[in-house]
């Protein structure tokens, strides 16, 4: 099993609606690609500003390429995050998970 990582921080009065977003785009996607097997977002304040983590669980590596494309290391955006993220990663890291849920 192979866990994805991503961070991204919103102001303070944007992180509801913001959770909301995510849960009709990027979790909805993930959730829907084949050989994804679970998504969970953190959130916490932090610094002035709302953190999101975004871990999602795959199968493979060949399988998170199914959501990400070939390079697994750039994150992947939608149009309205612009409207959304302060601050963002570029990028994602990927773990083995030798234990999973």
């Amino acid at each position: 099993m192979i866990g994805r990582l991503w961070r991204g921080w919103t102001a303070p009065e944007r992180a509801g609606v913001y959770v909301e977003y995510l849960r009709g785009t990027g979790v909805k996607e993930l959730r829907e690609t084949p050989g994804n097997q679970g998504v969970l977002v953190l959130h916490r304040t932090h610094g002035g500003r709302e953190e999101f983590f975004v871990l999602s669980l795959w199968e493979s590596l060949e399988a998170v390429k199914g959501f990400a494309g070939e390079d697994v290391q750039v994150a992947r955006f939608y149009p309205e995050d612009d409207d959304f993220l302060v601050d963002r990663e570029w990028t994602c890291s990927h773990y083995e998970v030798p234990i999973g849920p």
